[in-house]
């Protein structure tokens, strides 16, 4: 909702006139909005725009996007473009993701700590197989001295 500019005939004349008159003379140019919802919410912002013919319009002003961020730490990710979902389906897909383990859903740092995680945990397995085994064949010399014994 904008004030239309008041020439400057109207301003020198608008004391004598009255202060009603004053302000018919300075009206405001009423809009409506041009898409489906009459409400301002947040999908349905607008800003005036002057027209070169000298008309107020309203133009419909886009949604900011975040962008895509880390599915484990929340962190927004760095080399993808920030875009609205619809535009994202535009993209193709390696301008959609990054080359390598995850890219696109985790950032280089959880990829980086679940490679580490995995290696650990495969490593911890190992050297669990590894002691059961030793355990194994400290058992087996005690049990074969004793069935020759038995004999």
């Amino acid at each position: 909702w904008l004030k239309v500019g008041s020439t400057p005939e109207v301003e020198a004349r608008a004391p004598a006139l009255g202060s009603r008159l004053a302000a018919v003379a300075r009206m405001v140019e009423r809009l409506t909005y041009r898409r489906h919802s009459r409400y301002a919410t947040k999908a349905n912002r607008c800003r005036t725009l002057r027209t070169p013919g000298g008309r107020l319009i309203l133009q419909v002003v886009k949604k900011k996007a975040k962008g895509p961020a880390c599915g484990d730490c929340g962190k927004r990710l760095i080399g993808l473009p920030c875009l609205r979902p619809l535009e994202y389906r535009r993209l193709k897909k390696r301008e959609r993701r990054v080359s390598r383990a995850y890219g696109g859903t985790k950032c280089a740092k959880c990829v980086r700590s679940r490679i580490v995680r995995a290696f650990l945990i495969e490593e911890q397995k190992i050297v669990k197989q590894v002691l059961a085994e030793k355990a194994a064949a400290a058992k087996d010399p005690e049990k074969k001295r004793k069935t020759k014994k038995s004999k």
